[in-house]
Formats: structure tokens, C-alpha cells, sequence
């Protein structure tokens, strides 16, 4: 996958979390990241560089996770800088996940973070 490819990757996974209910997603300049924000918790971060080590890192269930690892080694691994057991890094630039199953981890780490707010926070997230 060349770099044009991976940043049409970025661009569209950007797009997707900002698309979720209360979502923002933006370049956090103090980690160098590109940061997935739900209400100042974080529910994902990527690399804004389009490389051939480009990753999104997202939040799942432990059991998932390494169901996950085990059934596309190599192109999902232990959480980069993050918990091991709670987020998973999935390389974008690869041929063996469509774009469309990334979008579909980044909403199931958006939906466990939404899940840990506060009644407060979600009756304002509701109102958005």
C-alpha cells in the first residue's frame, strides 16, 4: 500500500470519528498524535504521518483483543504506548483488514468509553 493510500486511510478514519455523537478527533500537538476525544476521554489515537508503520490504536475488551491479534498477526499488536490489555494497534497500511472493519473497532472503542461517562455526560451527549 502506498502512502497516498494510507493517508486516504487517515483522512477516512477521521472522518468517521468525527462523525460519532459528541466525537472529536484533532491533532494533539504535545503527544504528535491525532487524537479520537469523546468529552475529554480519549477513545483512540493515530499517527498523522501516511507510512508503512502508520497505526490506529483503539480501546476494546481484553478477550477480544487477543482474539484479534491472534486472528490477523502482525497487523494488529499490543496497544502502542497504552494499556496491553485494553488497546490494540492496528497497522493501516495493510491489505488483510478492509477499511470498513477499522471503522467498525473505532465505534466499539467510542461505544466502551461512552459507557464509562457519567449520567451527566450523557444526558449532554444525548442533547448534542
Amino acid at each position: 500500500m502506498d502512502e497516498q493510500q494510507v493517508a486516504s486511510r487517515i483522512d477516512q478514519f477521521k472522518r468517521f470519528g468525527e462523525s460519532l455523537p459528541g466525537a472529536k478527533v484533532y491533532y494533539r500537538e504535545d503527544w504528535g498524535t491525532i487524537y479520537f476525544d469523546l468529552l475529554g476521554k480519549q477513545f483512540g489515537m493515530m499517527s498523522p504521518e501516511p507510512t508503512a508503520d502508520t497505526l490506529i490504536t483503539l480501546k476494546n475488551l481484553p478477550e477480544v483483543n487477543e482474539s484479534l491479534r491472534e486472528q490477523f498477526p502482525g497487523v494488529i499488536i499490543p496497544g502502542y504506548y497504552a494499556n496491553k490489555t485494553h488497546w490494540n494497534s492496528i497497522k493501516i497500511a495493510n491489505e488483510e483488514m478492509d477499511p470498513q472493519a477499522v471503522e467498525s473497532l473505532i465505534k466499539v472503542s467510542y461505544d466502551l468509553v461512552k459507557e464509562k461517562l457519567t449520567k451527566k455526560q450523557k444526558a449532554a451527549l444525548l442533547e448534542m
